[in-house]
Parts: structure tokens; C-alpha cells; sequence
């Protein structure tokens, strides 16, 4: 009988069908606390924030960015302390700081559309609005796609699938931040900045998708439970467990 492992896991992929297990492949909760310190400093506090806080300074843009980050960043204290108990909501947690970076990198590009290359008029801010909405609804669209296509299990075999509705989403949404710039500036410096931010902002987004493998967790809780016993528990319960098997396995 096929088997898939982890550590002295063994599970039979009779009882999970492959589409299911392939969205259930979860980085330990050390790793998750990893995440927070590297993408909330680079991507979210320097990417996002220095932008915001430089020259041309405006109230108004800083408000607007300060308030989301401060807010997920006092959530993600909980993560840090203890990110074995709250694993589970971790990924809620992740998917809302998706939304949050890919904001902040909104308003940059707003900011450099409005006050560093002086643009007029409502048709700017809401044609950049109209992509980072496209963008958000596009990467969930595209997530759910993968998963009940088996997408995500085809790339953890290594097997060749086509990806080519993935790569026009991408290419569209940088075509658009870039024709959009290239319509309001000739400058290539404000035009490089913006299709930047933009590729980024194409990552950030895809964390986004965090929330549905949240509630796909929550629905099917059991499942997890049979593939990570331990998954939720605090690290001295998970300790525990593990003597108490080995002691088992002694005896």
C-alpha cells in the first residue's frame, strides 16, 4: 500500500485523496514565526513604509498605511510568542497581512501618481484601485483553480503541468500598472518603481490566499489532525506526545 511520511508520521493516501493532502502540505510553526520577521520587515516596514514616510510627505498616505500595519503587527505578536498553539489561526492571520502589504504597496503607487508626478483627476486613483481589486479576486481565483484542477499536486510530484493561466494573470496585471504609468510620466525611473512595487505587490497578493486555506483547515479539521496529530498543540503537549510514542514503541 502507497504510503506518504513525516517524521515517524505514516499515512495511507487511500484515506486523503491527493488533491486534499497536496493543499495540506503546512510549514512547521517555527518556520511560519521565520516568515512574519523576514516578510513584515523587508516586504511590509522598509518595501512598504519608507516609501510612505519619504519625500513627497503626506499626512493623509501615512494615516492610511500606518493604521493597517500597526494593527496586524500587533496581532502578529501572538505568532511570535507562541506560534505551536496558534497554528491554526495562522493562516487567517497571514492571508489579512496579504491584504494589508499589498495595500501599503497601493498607496505607494498612488502616492507617486499624486504627488511625485503630479497627476490630476479621479481616473488615475481608480483605475489603480480597479487592479489591486482585480489582483486580490484574480491570485483566489487562481488559487482554487489550482487546487481543484490538482495543480498543487502535480508541482509536489515535479510532474509538467500548464501554468499559462497563471503567467497572462501576472502579465496583465503588470501591463496594466505599467501602461498606467507610462500614460501620466515619461520618466523611466517613476515607471521601473511602479512595475517594482508591482511585482511585488503580485506576491504579497498571493499570501492572500492564506485566508481560504484557513477556512479549508477549519472544514476539514479531522483530516488535518489524521496527516499532523500534534497540529494546534502547544510545544510542550507536542513534546510530550512524542516521549509518550517512543515510550510505546520501547515497550
Amino acid at each position: 500500500m502507497s504510503t506518504k511520511y513525516r517524521g515517524n508520521l505514516q499515512i495511507e493516501k487511500k484515506v486523503i485523496d491527493n488533491v486534499t493532502l497536496s493543499y495540506l502540505k503546512f510549514q512547521t510553526p517555527k518556520e511560519n514565526k521565520g516568515n512574519i520577521i523576514c516578510f513584515f520587515i523587508l516586504l511590509l516596514y522598509i518595501i512598504g513604509l519608507f516609501p510612505i514616510i519619504g519625500e513627497t510627505f503626506s499626512v493623509t498616505f501615512f494615516l492610511a498605511a500606518i493604521i493597517p500595519t500597526v494593527i496586524i503587527s500587533v496581532w502578529a505578536i501572538i505568532y511570535l510568542i507562541d506560534p505551536y498553539k496558534y497554528e491554526k489561526s495562522y493562516y487567517l492571520f497571514f492571508g489579512i497581512y496579504g491584504v494589508v502589504n499589498t495595500f501599503v504597496y497601493f498607496l505607494c503607487i498612488v502616492k507617486l501618481l499624486y504627488l511625485d508626478m503630479k497627476v490630476e483627476g479621479k481616473v488615475p486613483f481608480i483605475l489603480t484601485m480597479l487592479l489591486f481589486i482585480i489582483l486580490l479576486v484574480g491570485v483566489n481565483v487562481l488559487n482554487i483553480k489550482a487546487l481543484n484542477s490538482g495543480t498543487y499536486h502535480k508541482l509536489q510530484n515535479m510532474r509538467s503541468i500548464n501554468v499559462a493561466w497563471v503567467s497572462i494573470g501576472a502579465l496583465g496585471y503588470l501591463i496594466g500598472q505599467f501602461l498606467l504609468t507610462f500614460i501620466y510620466t515619461d520618466s523611466a525611473l517613476y515607471t521601473l518603481f511602479i512595475v517594482l512595487i508591482s511585482l511585488l505587490s503580485i506576491l504579497t497578493a498571493y499570501f492572500t490566499v492564506y485566508i481560504h486555506r484557513y477556512f479549508f483547515i477549519d472544514k476539514n479539521i479531522e483530516l488535518v489532525k489524521q496527516v499532523y496529530p500534534t497540529f494546534g498543540l502547544p510545544l510542550s503537549e507536542r513534546y510530550t506526545n512524542s516521549k509518550r510514542k517512543k515510550k510505546k514503541k520501547e515497550t
